[in-house]
């Protein structure tokens, strides 16, 4: 029932506020297919006409109705004209905003949890899937079910006899048809996956292309591409054959009903039955448009069934895995973060922190420094909640991170990577991201994190790039601090932010971080700079996921310790 519920929820995004576009669309299909059955009927009066049956209408008459049948098609191409796009083109718009919407509301923990290659594919294939299969079809089915609907019911009001043998004829392979179309479901959800799968892989190859190249590393990512778009390619084979039987079965049903119901059509004039020439030269007409919907109509609800498939799998994806409980807490920090007894590994059994206890006192700046594999970054990760399944605890003045909601979280603390994701946009769109903040606000912001040199030689307009590509590392750094600045976040985490800044860069960079007033502030850092040490609060040592010491940089320096080590040898 709920699976239900939830694919209600969905397609009824297609149709909000779009039902006049609807039907529309749907009124135009049922006038086109009573217009072709209207054919059959004209052409029953022609050919008796032309046989010299008694019944027939005027030569006259018979043009008078033929020019009419021409004309009425230009005002039913135009009805289909003005609705049946507009309403896919709403009707799909809404749905992607509907779907994008639900997976923003994932926690930064949900979506790090899952497989973004699932979610490109749901937006992409299976979307186009879905707009083949599912809407495209609404008018393809209303057409081919009146059509061959109300061609049964001429048959029988033409010739109960002849009708009953041209149905009896099409009913076995019409069962056999749609026996068989259940299987198309299963191909097309068998080609998502697939689908998914090779998105994934795409996409992490495009972005290590880098890497690949300078490790020349070429062959095997096109290997790995190559098995992961073998297996797609296998699936839609495997589509395709599904495709071909359900054809053949239709193909098999026309040529058997057609060419039954002539032959029995024939029987029937000759025996003078009530048959003419012209009826069954309407029958022939008829007969097709049955059998036609016998070819198509299977394959159409199996592949409507299979779109509706897709619809489910990404509401199921989108639904799953998010997390809305936990309470609300102040979007300021009083007091500070305090860590105790943290343990976490990202795999059973192998343990990345153990039994980490620290305290952040609030506006302090703190840098967190070790060696390579210490658990610096798995430490500021966790602080942001991008996991839950730690053990101990983390409080924000007091509150367990585990019982925070995330909208809450994320008003108050800001995080700061490496890689800043930057859209194709204006410098100030990146520091807003495209949202209303007072001018003085902004130019603040601007100021503080060191942005004022760039505004000044391109403008706030100056287009960014795709993923900030026309920015320099340490640009793009002061965009990211800004924006946290912008949304006055009590607190910023930053992960090796200079990392791949070059060193004066990074001094600078460092610089604006610590110039910062009332924020606290948790620097993980690489670079042991003296000068640039000495202005934290405090400094937090780890080896090895455990906390080997903690202290101000003279402090450290005097017990001539773990970090003495590091800093001597980092010199």
């Amino acid at each position: 029932m709920r699976d239900k519920a939830l694919r209600r929820e969905y397609t009824a995004r297609f149709f909000r506020g779009n039902r006049p576009a609807y039907c529309g669309m749907l009124l135009a299909a049922l006038l086109f297919s009573l217009l072709n059955l209207s054919v059959a009927w004209l052409l029953q009066q022609l050919v008796d006409y032309v046989a010299g049956s008694p019944d027939a209408l005027s030569l006259g008459t018979l043009a008078l109705l033929t020019a009419g049948f021409i004309l009425a098609i230009v005002p039913l191409k135009a009805l289909q004209y003005g609705t049946k796009p507009r309403f896919m083109a709403r009707a799909l718009n809404q749905f992607k905003s509907f779907a994008f919407g639900k997976l923003m509301r994932k926690s930064i923990a949900s979506f790090q949890s899952e497989t973004t290659g699932t979610y490109l594919s749901a937006f992409s294939n299976d979307l186009t899937a879905i707009e083949t299969n599912y809407l495209e079809r609404q008018y393809e089915l209303v057409f081919n079910i009146v059509w061959a609907g109300g061609a049964v019911v001429l048959m029988v009001l033409y010739s109960p006899i002849l009708a009953a043998i041209a149905i009896g004829l099409c009913a076995m392979p019409l069962l056999a048809s749609m026996k068989a179309g259940a299987h198309m479901e299963r191909a097309e959800k068998a080609v998502s996956e697939k689908n998914s799968a090779f998105t994934a892989s795409l996409k992490d190859i495009l972005s290590g292309f880098s890497v690949v190249k300078s490790f020349r590393a070429e062959d095997a990512a096109a290997g790995l591409l190559e098995q992961s778009g073998g297996a797609v390619e296998a699936a839609k084979c495997r589509r395709r054959k599904v495709a071909v039987i359900l054809s053949a079965v239709g193909g098999v049903a026309g040529i058997s009903a057609q060419l039954g119901t002539f032959l029995a059509g024939a029987l029937l004039v000759r025996l003078g039955r009530s048959v003419t020439p012209g009826v069954l030269s309407a029958f022939m007409v008829l007969t097709g448009a049955v059998i036609t919907s016998i070819q198509e109509l299977p394959e159409m609800l199996a592949s409507r069934r299979a779109a509706l498939a897709l619809v489910d799998k990404m509401a199921l994806a989108l639904e799953s895995n998010v997390r809305d409980e936990g309470r609300d807490i102040p979007d300021r920090l009083e007091e500070g973060i305090s860590v105790r007894g943290l343990s976490f590994g990202y795999e059973p059994g192998s343990e990345v922190l153990h039994g980490v206890s620290l305290d952040f006192a609030a506006g302090k700046s703190y840098a967190v420094v070790g060696a390579s594999g210490s658990g610096k970054s798995t430490l500021l990760s966790l602080l942001m909640a991008a996991r839950r399944d730690y053990a101990g605890s983390i409080c924000y003045d007091g509150a367990e991170l585990r019982d925070v909601s995330s909208a809450s979280l994320y008003e108050l603390v800001s995080m700061v990577g490496q890689d800043v994701f930057m859209f194709d946009a204006s410098i100030r769109d990146n520091i807003t991201m495209f949202r209303d903040f007072p001018a003085a606000e902004v130019d603040r912001a601007i100021e503080l994190s060191g942005l004022g040199r760039l505004i000044a030689e391109r403008g706030e307009d100056y287009r960014c790039g795709e993923n900030g590509s026309g920015l320099s590392g340490g640009e793009k750094q002061r965009i990211s601090i800004a924006r946290s600045l912008l949304r006055r976040s009590s607190v910023l985490l930053a992960d090796e932010v200079t990392a791949a800044l070059d060193a004066e860069t990074a001094y600078q960079v460092t610089g604006d971080i610590l110039a910062l007033e009332g924020i606290t502030r948790v620097v993980v850092t690489h670079a042991l700079t003296q000068s640039l040490l000495r202005r934290y609060d405090g400094i937090v040592v780890l080896k090895d996921g455990r906390v080997e010491e903690t202290g101000g940089f003279d402090e450290l320096m005097a017990r001539k310790g773990y970090f003495y080590a590091l800093y001597t040898v980092s010199q």
